[in-house]
């Protein structure tokens, strides 16, 4: 019988602040399963990378639910492709936390692929089952990669292959996920389970429009044109760009009619020198002329998020590759277009 989880979220927390560089739907959909389960009565501990030596070892998620930072590598922000270079340390860290507790847990939930390599060590240490998600695929984001530095390492696909035979159960969002795990790294089907993301519809509901853009203070006859999500090129924002700027030719009087919000990201100027898509999106808002039309918010607290959903006309995703899209829950559910 399963009474205690060790949920893994190697590279990323989920109590991160929403919409940066690394967080965003996984980050959501890691915090809320961990805490139902918790809720539900199981015991869950979230083992993630230590990103702050400042911040508490072990932070409460909720009921019977904990998170451990765990020391491995900087504890700072860090690419996540150099996070591997690390997983030995962060497994002999959780091995000891475990030890120094006194807890064994009966089953192993690993979310990304640095997880699942986790995941495997631990299971030689503790004989515990895996279930494993993936949350994106290597071998889709290469086919969609535009620049050769969006593209993948040999290592992920190589990584992602091995976890996909020895898990004891994959995840998929969609069946298209499910497809294309057996398409493309010859997964076992009968081990694939498709379970769809959900949304909290007690935080994301419809709110009347006009209070939305009061609060926000947007103007009542804009049409009010929204993206929310991480600032990377795989979610193709150059392309919404592109686009308002043949609206912005068709609109004369386009100040007056149309706004565009970008939520994610750091937009203090600061921030660009860390993120470098940002800084390449403002550029190409310049060069286009609509440094006027495009507003970039940066990451905002997700218990506003519906308040933008709410107010916005309509929600754009223009993503090169969604696994599943969050974002696009969280939009429908409180009535917004997308």
């Amino acid at each position: 019988m399963i009474q205690r989880i060790a949920m893994l979220s190697v590279h990323t927390c989920p109590l991160a602040m929403l919409g940066g560089k690394e967080t965003g739907g996984m980050n959501v959909y890691v915090r809320d399963l961990s805490r139902e389960l918790g809720r539900r009565g199981f015991q869950v501990d979230v083992f993630t990378r230590s990103q702050n030596p400042a911040v508490p070892r072990v932070n409460n998620l909720g009921q019977n639910c904990r998170v451990i930072h765990v020391p491995a590598g900087p504890e700072a922000p860090y690419d996540k492709n150099l996070v591997y270079d690390h997983l030995p340390e962060f497994v002999a860290r959780v091995e000891r936390f475990a030890e120094e507790q006194g807890v064994a847990y009966d089953l192993i939930h690993s979310h990304y692929w640095l997880s699942g390599w986790v995941a495997h060590e631990l299971r030689h240490s503790w004989g515990t089952p895996i279930v494993q998600m993936f949350h994106t695929l290597a071998q889709i984001k290469n086919s969609v990669a535009q620049r050769p530095e969006e593209r993948e390492t040999s290592r992920r696909i190589e990584v992602e292959t091995q976890i996909m035979a020895f898990a004891d159960r994959l995840v998929a969002a969609t069946p298209l996920e499910k497809a294309q795990m057996v398409w493309l790294y010859g997964a076992d089907p009968c081990k694939i389970k498709v379970i769809p993301c959900g949304v909290d519809l007690n935080l994301f509901r419809p709110i009347y429009r006009e209070r939305a853009r009061r609060q926000l203070g947007v103007c009542d006859r804009l049409h009010m044109i929204l993206f929310v999500g991480r600032i990377e090129p795989l979610k193709g924002i150059d392309t919404l760009l592109r686009a308002m700027a043949i609206v912005a030719q068709d609109f004369p009087r386009w100040k007056d009619e149309i706004c565009v919000c970008i939520v994610g990201g750091d937009a203090s100027e600061k921030a660009e020198a860390i993120n470098v898509e940002m800084e390449r999106l403002r550029a190409l808002r310049e060069e286009l002329g609509i440094s006027d039309l495009v507003t970039f918010l940066g990451a905002q607290a997700q218990d506003t998020l519906p308040c933008y959903y709410s107010a916005a006309d309509v929600l754009v995703m223009p993503s090169h590759y969604e696994s599943f899209g969050m974002v696009a829950l969280e939009a429908m559910a409180c009535g917004t277009p997308v």
